[in-house]
């Protein structure tokens, strides 16, 4: 009974602590040293007066000292970004591989910081780990930016007494899967860009360049072909009810968004048809695979169960197709089957995956035969992004030539047809 009011003590004192130390202000200070040189920096306590006090013991003397502003939308700052996630696995990594104490390597890296809101995290979790949490339990109370398979992963390296090396995968992953993330949003984001530009720049002519040129039609009395009518009549159409095609073009996007979230079989129908796309699709496929396979050789290597692993790895495919078939693997696992005959049951993998995953699995080495068949479609990634690339330019330059061109030939065609009369 003594024990544990003792042990309510502590927990009690610890949470004071650290609700005390969430109470303390960030001050930047400047000051000069015995020689007389300005020195700067920052310090957080309660009061400016701490701070001066902090300096004068330090053998300095104070100048400024003055309160952090907080940011301009808000106090937490920007939002944690994955790639912020996967500096910071290479940083902790480096730091715990060279010996630096844990807490301490939180200390440095959270004051390196320029995400205030990812600082005031990292804060959390070295106050957390100070107070004698583990890391992984430490990282628990921010599940967005440190997800199930991450915390698993850390877990493991604890568990098992290489903490430093599983960081190291761990940090290995996070930039893999980033780059491949990365290559991704850059094949389609220039064929996004260039049709929405396309698109602004033919409704711009629909309602500002098209109706001049139809009044001197009008006023000249001339035949209009049938492309200049077209033209002409879309044009009357954007001027009277541009705002029904605006409301019925995001009220579109948005029904898509919401069915996507609410209906696991909507969702599971897009991803189908994206997956089947003829470039796209190929790239997005390729993706899931070298994630599935990198994802489930750094938690093997990590030590993670696999039928435990299972889960997290399903949620970093990046697909629901793939997603719901590493689910199915994990049930057939689960009751006994090998990993390669779960694998080939779902129907989604190319026979080169299954034999690998077999010839790992026999010889003893499936993590690393894993991150062979990771390192050979992230390569197949980066080269079909890049034939991607080479075949949109001709298409989307035909595309903006077909649309921007075909309206100012459209508008053309009478002023041709005038001038052969006369």
């Amino acid at each position: 009974m003594a024990t544990a009011t003792a042990a309510n003590k502590n927990a009690g004192s610890l949470g004071a602590q650290r609700a005390e130390m969430s109470k303390l202000t960030m001050y930047d200070w400047v000051a000069l040293d015995k020689r007389g040189k300005r020195m700067k920096g920052e310090m957080s306590a309660k009061n400016a007066s701490l701070i001066k006090a902090e300096l004068r013991r330090q053998g300095m003397n104070p100048q400024t000292v003055r309160e952090r502003g907080k940011p301009l939308f808000g106090a937490n700052g920007s939002t944690v970004k994955p790639r912020d996630v996967a500096i910071f696995s290479r940083q902790i990594a480096t730091m715990m591989a060279s010996g630096v104490p844990m807490v301490q390597s939180f200390e440095i890296i959270a004051d390196g910081q320029k995400n205030v809101r990812f600082k005031n995290i990292l804060t959390d979790v070295k106050q957390g780990i100070e107070g004698g949490s583990a890391l992984h339990e430490a990282l628990g109370k921010y599940p967005v930016q440190f997800d199930e398979l991450y915390r698993n992963l850390v877990h493991a390296g604890e568990t098992s007494g290489v903490l430093d090396t599983v960081l190291d995968t761990v940090a290995t992953y996070k930039e893999r899967t980033e780059a491949i993330k990365a290559k991704i949003k850059k094949a389609l984001f220039y064929p996004v860009m260039v049709l929405a530009v396309a698109l602004l720049v033919c409704t711009i002519m629909l309602l500002f360049v098209v109706p001049v040129f139809a009044q001197t039609f009008k006023d000249a009395g001339a035949d209009l072909p049938a492309p200049t009518l077209v033209v002409v009549k879309a044009s009357e159409f954007m001027k009277s009810y541009w705002w029904a095609l605006l409301f019925g073009i995001a009220g579109s996007i948005t029904a898509i968004v919401m069915a996507k979230k609410r209906s696991v079989k909507f969702a599971h129908f897009l991803d189908r048809v994206m997956l089947k796309l003829p470039v796209m699709g190929n790239i997005l496929r390729q993706s899931a695979i070298a994630r599935f396979a990198r994802t489930l050789g750094v938690t093997f290597r990590a030590g993670v169960p696999l039928v435990e692993a299972m889960d997290a790895v399903a949620g970093a495919t990046g697909s629901i197709v793939y997603g719901e078939a590493v689910k199915q693997m994990r049930d057939d696992v689960a009751v006994g089957h090998q990993l390669q005959l779960a694998m080939r049951q779902t129907g989604v993998f190319p026979n080169m995956v299954v034999q690998m995953t077999a010839i790992g699995e026999e010889s003893g080495a499936l993590d690393h035969m894993l991150f062979k068949v990771a390192e050979f479609y992230e390569e197949e990634v980066n080269n079909a992004v890049d034939t991607l690339s080479t075949l949109l330019e001709p298409l989307i330059m035909v595309i903006l030539g077909g649309l921007v061109g075909g309206m100012v030939v459209a508008l053309y065609l009478p002023i041709f047809k005038l001038a052969g009369t006369v």
